[in-house]
């Protein structure tokens, strides 16, 4: 079978990864010739993902069509479905959660919790919903990886409000951030994975790390995992989705953003689950039973980031410390290049033991830094 993934980034790379065990011949389009998949398969192309005729004859190539990345041409993947070409997710649900104003509507419409909002097409109209602060802009699209965000504590912050057309959520009282991922296949089964809690990055606004199971009590767990089936269900979705939520101080649980691929929160599922999403994105697309994504262990997952100051050739500072130490995975995405920020790896780590799980993810964060060094250096 012939499938095709839009994106050629680290996700699209660990999907190959998984399915070198599986009779699938998988190709990739993405604009960068330089890409993490570039060099993991020989079916790799060059183009603009939003190019509609781009994307079209890439697609005609293949039998099924997935992304790895959601700002994607749906023109072109309307056109491939009317024609035949199996599109996973479909190009409506991508179409959907690519506008972040859409996307909270379609929550409203069936009843899945979440922030309270307002939809903002000029900035003018931020003057009308003063009483709703404390609360988020966001942009309608185009936002990602915490950019396209700006929080308003008061009016004095609407000069620098985004001019597109955006929404206001109200500020949740967070107790912690959690993620669930959800796979559906073509014949309707729906498994959740167990929820994880996310820490992020303060400065970045990006994942630092987070822990597998979440800590939170086992009602919480329930009643996530049938938050993010009763959304898939909504969606009628073929593949993965991430299902990003807050849970509040009062105990409540609102849907923050979706993803309908592959995601950063689900990493830890290669070493630390029966079944990866990468394997269940895999099977839920080509029609194959959806395997068990129950817990092997408790586990945690430490993003690797470029760090400040550093922009050029890679160099792993620490490296061989950090794959010295039990229960440590370290996953490096192929990128030539540093930059401030930028995801270079993730590393999991799995540990019976909650306590010193916590200690590596110290550690890891201690010893382990992507900076840029000549390309002759040696990882220390």
């Amino acid at each position: 079978m012939k499938i095709g993934i839009l994106g050629g980034g680290q996700l699209g790379r660990m999907l190959l990864q998984a399915a070198f065990n599986y009779p699938v011949e998988l190709h990739v389009l993405d604009p960068d010739p330089q890409a993490p998949c570039a060099a993991a398969t020989p079916y790799f192309k060059t183009g603009n993902l939003q190019d509609e005729a781009a994307v079209y004859a890439f697609g005609k190539q293949v039998e099924v069509l997935t992304i790895e990345i959601e700002n994607v041409n749906v023109a072109a993947l309307k056109r491939l479905q009317a024609e035949g070409v199996k599109v996973y997710p479909q190009p409506e649900v991508i179409e959907t959660i690519q506008d972040k104003r859409r996307q909270k509507q379609f929550f409203e419409e069936h009843q899945i919790p979440t922030a309270p909002f307002v939809l903002i097409d000029y900035p003018q109209e931020l003057y009308k919903h003063e009483g709703f602060l404390p609360a988020f802009m966001k942009v309608g699209k185009g936002g990602y990886d915490g950019r396209g965000v700006l929080l308003m504590r008061t009016a004095k912050d609407f000069v620098h409000a985004f001019e597109a057309p955006s929404l206001l959520e109200k500020a949740a009282d967070i107790e912690k951030e959690i993620s669930v991922i959800v796979a559906r296949n073509e014949a309707g089964e729906v498994r959740a994975f167990p929820p994880v809690e996310m820490v992020f990055d303060p400065q970045l606004n990006l994942v630092d790390y987070l822990l597998s199971p979440a800590q939170i009590t086992n009602a919480q767990a329930a009643e996530a995992q049938a938050i993010a089936c009763r959304l898939i269900e909504a969606f009628q979705m073929v593949g993965i989705l991430a299902v990003e939520m807050f849970l509040n101080r009062d105990g409540s649980l609102w849907v923050n953003e979706v993803a309908p691929r592959p995601h950063n929160s689900g990493h830890h599922t290669i070493e630390a689950n029966y079944t990866s999403q990468y394997e269940q994105h895999l099977r839920a697309i080509t029609g194959m039973p959806l395997g068990c994504p129950d817990s092997r262990c408790p586990a945690a997952m430490v993003n690797l980031l470029g760090e400040a100051g550093h922009q050029g050739a890679v160099y792993y500072r620490g490296l061989k410390r950090a794959l010295a130490r039990k229960g440590v995975y370290v996953h490096l995405y192929g990128k030539a290049e540093t930059k401030p920020g930028r995801k270079m790896g993730h590393v999991t780590i799995i540990d019976d033991n909650l306590q010193s799980l916590k200690a590596s993810i110290r550690y890891i964060k201690e010893v382990l830094k992507v900076e840029s060094r000549p390309a002759d250096s040696a990882p220390a």
